[in-house]
C-alpha cells in the first residue's frame, strides 16, 4: 500500500502549523516549526500571494497529513461523507476520527498516528477481543480496543503510556489503562474533536 515516507517535519513547515506527527519531538524546542517557521524548499522563505483556490487546498493538504492518509483514500472518505445524512463536514471528520490508528492514538496507546498506525499492522490491538491489522479499520459504538496479550510488554507501548498519562482522552471514549484497554462510547460530534480544522474550505475545495 502506498504510504509517505519523507520527512514528517517538512510537513508541518509546508502547512506552517504543528501537526504532531512525531509525538514528544513537536512539544519540544527540537520542532521543526518552531525553528524555521516556514516552508521547505528554496522559495520558503518568499511571500506567497493568497487565494480561494490556495486556502482550501492547504485546508485540505493539512488534514489528510494529520490523519497520514494519500490523496485517493481522502477522497473516498469525503464522497462517503457526503452521501451520509447530515453535515458533510462533520461527517467527513467523524470518519477520520473514527478509523483504528486514531483511536489508538487517542486513548495514549501511542505517541503519535504514525506510531498507531505501525502498531495495528502488527498486530497488536484487538477489537471486540479479536485482532485486526487494517488501520483504516472504523469503529463503532460499543467496540471494546485493546492492546493484545503479547503486545503489553513491549518498550514501545509502556514509553507511550508513560508519555500520555496526563493527556486528556476525548469524551466520546474511555480508557481503562490498568486494564490495557479503551472503549468507544460513542461516535464523536464536531465539539468534541479538538483539531483546528475548518472543514468547510474542504467541501468547498471538492464541490467545484
Amino acid at each position: 500500500m502506498a504510504r509517505y515516507t519523507g520527512a514528517d517535519c517538512r510537513l508541518c513547515r509546508r502547512e506552517g502549523n504543528k501537526l504532531f506527527l512525531k509525538g514528544d519531538r513537536c512539544y519540544t524546542d527540537k520542532c521543526a516549526v518552531e525553528r524555521r517557521p516556514y516552508p521547505p524548499g528554496e522559495a520558503g522563505k518568499k511571500r506567497v500571494k493568497e487565494s480561494e483556490y490556495r486556502i482550501q487546498l492547504r485546508e485540505k493538504q493539512k488534514t489528510k497529513r494529520i490523519y497520514g492518509l494519500l490523496e485517493k483514500q481522502f477522497r473516498g472518505y469525503y464522497d462517503l461523507a457526503n452521501r451520509q445524512q447530515g453535515v458533510t463536514g462533520e461527517n467527513l471528520l467523524r470518519i477520520l476520527e473514527s478509523r483504528l490508528d486514531n483511536v489508538v492514538y487517542r486513548l495514549g496507546f501511542s505517541k503519535s498516528r504514525d506510531e498507531a498506525r505501525q502498531q495495528v499492522r502488527h498486530g497488536h490491538i484487538t477489537v471486540n477481543a479479536r485482532r485486526v491489522d487494517i488501520p483504516s479499520f472504523r469503529v463503532k459504538a460499543g467496540d471494546l480496543i485493546a492492546i493484545g496479550p503479547k503486545a503489553r510488554d513491549l518498550l514501545v507501548i509502556k514509553t507511550s503510556l508513560i508519555s500520555n498519562e496526563k493527556t486528556e482522552v476525548p469524551q466520546w471514549l474511555e480508557v481503562d489503562i490498568e486494564k490495557l484497554q479503551g472503549s468507544v462510547l460513542a461516535l464523536p460530534v464536531r465539539e468534541q474533536i479538538d483539531l483546528e480544522i475548518r472543514e468547510q474550505l474542504i467541501i468547498e475545495l471538492y464541490s467545484k
